[in-house]
């Protein structure tokens, strides 16, 4: 019994290689960004020249935005390889950044998070560049759902801190450091 337990087990872990193709998906999803970052910029640049100071700073915003997106697929791709499939041998590579090895899944989960709130306040911040053209209902959604990323955020990291908390604690009603 214990035999077939083992071959079990052995099988369930081996089933982490499963993740490899969504993380290929992720870098084939960043080449893709790459183009739209490529037409975004042609597009940006007769702004600079032509368009006013608030076509100007959406564009900016509109390209930050692209890169925000880029950078969170990388701390996804990077941090869940590392995580849950295995991990990557830094000692080979001189320039390897210096989060990567030491990104769990709380931290991944509050950088996933942050980036969500950026790339919303990116937004509206643009639809605020043209709010003439919104109608209250529609700016309202924009600011409803941005807070609701926010307030999110404000509770993932509340709870991190208590289950960090009660993991320091050593008994019951003890609350730790």
């Amino acid at each position: 019994m214990k035999h077939m337990e083992n071959r079990l087990e052995r099988m369930l872990f081996a089933s982490r290689w499963l993740l490899v193709p969504f993380y290929l998906g992720l870098v084939l999803a960043l080449a893709l960004l790459l183009v739209k970052f490529a037409k975004e910029f042609i597009h940006f640049v007769p702004l600079v020249f032509t368009g006013g100071g608030g076509d100007v700073i959406i564009g900016v915003l509109s390209l930050v935005d692209v890169v925000m997106v880029a950078n969170l697929l990388i701390i996804i791709v990077f941090a869940g390889y590392e995580n849950f499939v295995s991990r990557f041998d830094a000692a080979e590579h001189e320039d390897w950044p210096g989060w990567m090895g030491h990104v769990g899944f709380a931290e991944l989960k509050m950088k996933l998070i942050g980036s969500i709130v950026a790339i919303s306040g990116i937004e509206l911040l643009k639809a605020f560049m043209h709010v003439e053209s919104l109608t209250n209902e529609q700016l309202a959604w924009k600011v409803g759902i941005h807070m609701t990323f926010v307030v999110s955020g404000v509770l993932f990291a509340v709870m991190d801190r208590i289950t960090a908390g009660k993991a320091v604690g050593h008994g019951v009603g003890d609350h730790g450091a």
